[in-house]
C-alpha cells in the first residue's frame, strides 16, 4: 500500500466517524495573528503547542526556512491575505535552530537536480526567463539573522497596514524553547 492509499483510506474513516468535528472553526484566526514559519517536520504539532496556539488559534504560512527572499512573492503576498482579508492583526516570523536551510548553497540543490535527471538546458531556460537561480535556492549562514531579514521585509513593505506589530522568534526544534529575536511593542 503506497502513502496515498493509506492517507485516502485513513481519510474514509476520518469522515465516516465524523472525527472533523472536534476541529470545526471559522476561516478567522481567534488570536488575529499570522506566522511565518519553516516546514521542518518536527514544527507540525511542536511549534502550535509551544505558542500555546489550538486549530484556529492562527494563520500559519511554511515555507523553507522561514525565508522572504523577494517582497512580492507569495509567501508576502500569503501574509496580506491573512492581514487584509482574514482578520490577523499581528504577525511572527519563527524560525528554527538547525534548519536544513543553514549553510545551503544553490549549488547543491542544482547538482542535485541534474543527478535526479534534470535536463541541463532547463537551467539556461530559467535563466533566460529571469530566474536568480542562486538566490532563489539559497539558504542562509544564520537563523537568527535570516529572522530578522524576514522581519524586516514585512516591516518595510508598502502594503503592511499601518501599525501591525511584526516579530520574530526562533524555536528549538528538541525542546520547543522560544528565543526572543525580535519583539515589537
Amino acid at each position: 500500500m503506497s502513502v496515498m492509499d493509506s492517507i485516502l483510506e485513513y481519510n474514509k474513516q476520518f469522515v465516516q466517524n465524523k472525527e472533523y468535528e472536534k476541529y470545526e472553526t471559522t476561516k478567522f484566526p481567534d488570536k488575529k495573528l499570522v506566522i511565518l514559519t519553516c516546514m521542518d517536520t518536527r514544527l507540525l504539532e511542536l511549534l502550535p503547542r509551544a505558542m500555546n496556539l489550538g486549530n484556529g488559534d492562527a494563520k500559519i504560512v511554511k515555507n523553507a526556512g522561514a525565508i522572504i527572499s523577494d517582497p512580492f512573492e507569495s509567501t508576502m503576498a500569503s501574509i496580506m491575505v491573512a492581514l487584509y482579508e482574514l482578520k490577523a492583526e499581528e504577525v511572527v516570523v519563527v524560525g528554527h535552530y538547525g534548519c536544513g536551510m543553514t549553510g545551503l548553497k544553490s549549488e547543491s540543490v542544482i547538482e542535485k537536480a541534474l543527478q535526479a535527471g534534470m535536463d541541463p538546458s532547463s537551467l539556461d531556460a530559467l535563466r533566460y526567463a529571469g530566474v536568480d537561480m542562486e538566490k532563489w535556492l539559497q539558504g542562509f549562514d544564520d537563523v537568527e539573522g535570516n529572522v530578522r531579514n524576514s522581519v524586516g521585509i514585512i516591516r518595510r513593505h508598502p502594503f503592511l497596514p499601518a501599525n501591525t506589530p511584526v516579530h520574530g522568534l526562533a524555536i528549538s526544534p528538541e525542546t520547543g524553547e522560544l528565543t526572543v529575536v525580535d519583539i515589537e511593542d
